[in-house]
């Protein structure tokens, strides 16, 4: 199979080669810094435009169509208008916290790319407790909204913080439970081993019934994690103007907007990791020409068509479905998609001991 692994290994020999184990280490950190940075400025372009495009389908319209060819340069010109903006704080925020808000939601979002496999051998960090490292530290996302929503001193940004305080916590159950459900049927924390163990086939399908249910409760829990409509309470336009970011301007207001998409694309990562094999190829059981046929496809465009399909999935949900009341957000957690998690997620426990997976 093609991959990715070769580019590292040549990268780590010679800087071996050249340079100390100390100065190596300086060195892979400072291209590890280069290449996320330039990833999330590339994927909030890509993404962004992307949203614009799938909505003018949905609603039979152009989308942007004058900025560059087919207007794919529009986002350029947006993110060149963010720059030019003038950052302003208001004179009774928390000048420290306001500033600081968005700093942190942006570096939260960096260190969840750290355990996720973009291609075969192409990892930051391959960790032997991957699922609990992304769990835990997507949690930290809140304490930036909350920062942000109270430091600005405005009743609207204060109640979108809040809600979306109380969304982020009450779906990160639902999300956990799915989540739970994939490890216990791989029987690892390691991100490299639940890739592995869908070699003969991904979860969403050898798991049986429970693993398309806890799909299914898991890109409605992370849609509603990331803000993203039905669930947008947090970012209600009719009722908190912009919500939590209300106040915010320039650059700073571009790293919330920036945080939102790479959160969306990290989550669609995780999902196509755990239920769709990440970088590993469609394999279904003993076809061995078809399984090497599709080994000829990179392993790297496995991963980026299965997780841009799951946010072109979160996208349709955006241009389909009316936002729902804040009753309503919460009922649908603690009244159904709970309930389900936690029974599916036993029956899956009864599936693994029983070994009646593919």
């Amino acid at each position: 199979m093609f991959s990715l692994e070769h580019i590292t290994n040549e990268v780590q020999n010679w800087l071996s080669s050249n340079f100390s184990s100390g100065w190596v280490l300086v060195w892979e950190c400072l291209i590890v810094i280069v290449l996320t940075t330039g990833l999330f400025a590339v994927l909030g372009l890509v993404l962004v435009l992307m949203e614009r495009k799938v909505a003018a389908q949905i609603q039979i319209r152009l989308g942007p169509n004058r900025v560059g060819p087919r207007g794919m340069l529009q986002t350029v010109a947006d993110t060149l208008k963010l720059v030019m903006k003038e950052g302003l704080t208001p004179d009774l925020a928390d000048k420290f916290l306001f500033n600081l808000a968005p700093f942190l939601v942006m570096m939260v979002a960096m260190l969840l790319l750290a355990p996720i496999a973009f291609a075969r051998g192409f990892q930051l960090w391959d960790i032997n407790i991957g699922v609990l490292y992304i769990s835990a530290v997507s949690s930290l996302s809140v304490i930036g909204i909350l920062m942000a929503g109270w430091a600005s001193n405005n009743k609207y940004s204060l109640l979108g913080a809040m809600r979306s305080g109380a969304q982020i916590v009450s779906y990160e159950l639902s999300a956990g439970m799915a989540v739970l459900s994939i490890v216990v049927l791989s029987g690892s924390l390691q991100i490299t081993e639940i890739i592995q163990s869908q070699q003969n086939g991904w979860w969403l399908f050898k798991g049986h019934i429970p693993a398309v249910i806890a799909f299914v409760v898991f890109i409605i829990a992370v849609t509603a994690e990331t803000n993203r409509a039905p669930f947008d309470l947090a970012e209600a336009e009719s009722e908190l103007t912009a919500g939590f970011h209300t106040e915010y301007s320039g650059m700073k207001f571009a790293l919330f907007f920036l945080a939102e998409y790479i959160n969306i694309f990290i989550v669609c990562a995780i999902g196509a990791t755990l239920f769709l094999g990440g970088w590993m190829p469609l394999h279904i059981g003993s076809w061995g020409g078809f399984n090497h046929l599709m080994d000829y496809i990179p392993s790297s465009i496995w991963f980026l068509g299965k997780t841009f399909l799951l946010i072109f999935l979160i996208m349709w949900f955006r241009w389909t479905f009316p936002r729902l009341r804040v009753d309503q957000l919460l009922a649908l957690e603690w009244k159904y998609l709970l309930p389900i998690s936690m029974l599916n997620l036993l029956l899956v426990t009864l599936i693994a001991i029983l070994g009646w997976h593919f």
